[in-house]
């Protein structure tokens, strides 16, 4: 069993895997640049480690961080999301040097990190896939071509690509001219690939995903489904598991192509396998994420299983615990990101020091956050400060507790999009449980949440004062 892992990460996603290590009796060693020496991650792990002056560059450096993984005594290093998450190079340096990566096998990275092999690979194993290029487009007069054949709108995404970056959509000939270098440039820069590949475009699909646990010994199985539907500019802002808009069938058929993707790349350890649905209830793939998604807590609220638990198991060389059969799931859960932004202003990021942070509890009630009173969040980093996970028996429940867990939680001294969720949860569209990634930019007018918002300011800000005047 492994002993000892080095975190190399930051932030909630740091402190949740230093949680897991904790209950299982394993050291966490955090590692920290100096804009996070004062980050929850560093004051909860067992030993903390400075990465030096620069702000994100330590966090990248593969070399450096195994070589600190052994220094400190670490047997495993767990990459967290997104940094070096999805990184073939740290896996194949830990396997080098000795140290166990908590996580799939650098030639499963790869393969499914290069997304026009992650399709042919599905394609060979039967499972559906959007309409697109077999491959990487060679030119704009290829991309143009086959654009044509398969018709627009259509999607130019980066072969490489990920967390929403490298993505345009091109309604005619004449967007993909314009868009194509454009592209190519983001994806050379972001993702040090300059290649593309084309997708036809499905309008407004559900975004919906499958979690998956593949063991060192052959074992597959999936954990249900999540929905991702509600985003913005391809950026997932609220979860749900599992998907209150799938029948048992579906949700059936969804999980065994999951579990068939997973095997068809001789996958191992925890995974993400996502899927677009479109207006027809068609099933197409879309990519594989080779990690821990940051939206895994719904999925252990229906389950009760650890998953960041269940993914050092693995790593240890374990089999799972459980056979598909004995998975069962129960209620629905959802979580918001809570991120440091003002929604009124588009999103703009509002990095600065909380004055004071409250968090929600109660029955069904968690929450994931790096945050506390007095805490600067950076602004060199993404600006998703907590996460809130709410559970209910019904769908209905869960609307109901979700809408208390908000109004109880405060967050002060920068904006968040706490509020945006509150007008979210009370849209009637988004109660039905039938909604698409078109939800967002067909309700502008959520952000106008001002009465409200100002209301419970003011209130924060007597209550402020009467603690201050009873000395509290």
């Amino acid at each position: 069993m492994i002993k000892k892992i080095l975190i190399a990460n930051r932030g909630e996603i740091a402190v949740r895997i230093v949680r897991a290590c904790a209950e299982m009796g394993i050291k966490s060693v955090a590692v920290f640049a100096e804009a996070d020496r004062y980050s929850l991650h560093v004051k909860k792990a067992d030993e903390a480690y400075s990465l030096g002056p620069d702000t994100v560059a330590g966090y990248l450096n593969a070399h450096r961080l195994v070589n600190l993984a052994i220094a400190t005594g670490c047997d495993a290093l767990h990459p967290g999301y997104g940094f070096l998450s999805e990184n073939p190079e740290l896996a194949e340096i830990c396997t080098r040097r000795g140290i166990r990566f908590i996580g799939p096998a650098p030639s499963v990275i790869r393969q499914m990190g290069d997304k026009t092999a992650a399709r042919q690979t599905m394609r060979q194993a039967g499972i559906p896939i959007t309409p697109g290029s077999e491959g990487n487009v060679g030119s704009l007069d290829e991309a143009i071509s086959i654009a044509k054949e398969i018709g627009y709108p259509i999607m130019l995404k980066a072969t490489s690509g990920g967390g929403g970056r490298g993505i345009r959509r091109c309604n005619n000939a004449g967007e993909l001219r314009r868009n194509y270098d454009r592209v190519i440039s983001e994806a050379a820069k972001a993702f040090g690939n300059a290649e593309v590949f084309l997708e036809k475009f499905i309008a407004n699909p559900r975004h919906i995903e499958v979690q998956i646990l593949a063991d060192q010994h052959g074992n597959v199985i999936h954990l249900f489904e999540r929905d991702c539907s509600i985003q913005r500019r391809h950026q997932k802002l609220i979860e749900i598991a599992p998907s209150p808009q799938l029948t048992d069938e579906q949700r059936s058929l969804l999980g065994d192509l999951a579990v068939r993707a997973a095997k068809a790349c001789h996958y191992t350890n925890a995974g993400t396998v996502e899927f677009l649905m479109d207006s027809g209830d068609n099933f197409y793939f879309m990519e594989m994420n080779t990690r821990l998604q940051v939206e895994h807590p719904v999925t252990e609220e229906i389950t009760g299983i650890d998953i960041v638990q269940e993914q050092i198991r693995i790593a240890s060389g374990l089999k799972l615990r459980f056979s598909q059969e004995e998975v069962q799931r129960r209620g629905y859960a959802i979580e918001f990101r809570i991120n440091a932004e003002d929604p009124k202003n588009d999103f703009l990021p509002s990095f600065g020091r909380i004055t004071r942070y409250f968090a929600t509890g109660g029955p069904g009630v968690r929450t994931d956050g790096a945050i506390y009173t007095g805490y600067e969040i950076p602004p060199y980093y993404d600006s998703m400060c907590a996460k809130l996970i709410v559970w209910s028996l019904t769908w209905d429940g869960l609307i109901d507790r979700a809408i208390r867990a908000l109004r109880d939680i405060g967050v002060y001294g920068v904006k968040t999009t706490i509020p945006y969720h509150l007008e979210i949860l009370r849209n009637a569209e988004f109660q039905t449980g039938k909604f698409n990634t078109g939800f967002v930019e067909a309700h502008p007018e959520l952000t106008n949440y001002s009465v409200r918002q100002s209301n419970r300011e003011i209130a924060a800000a007597i209550a402020a004062v009467l603690a201050a005047n009873m000395g509290l």
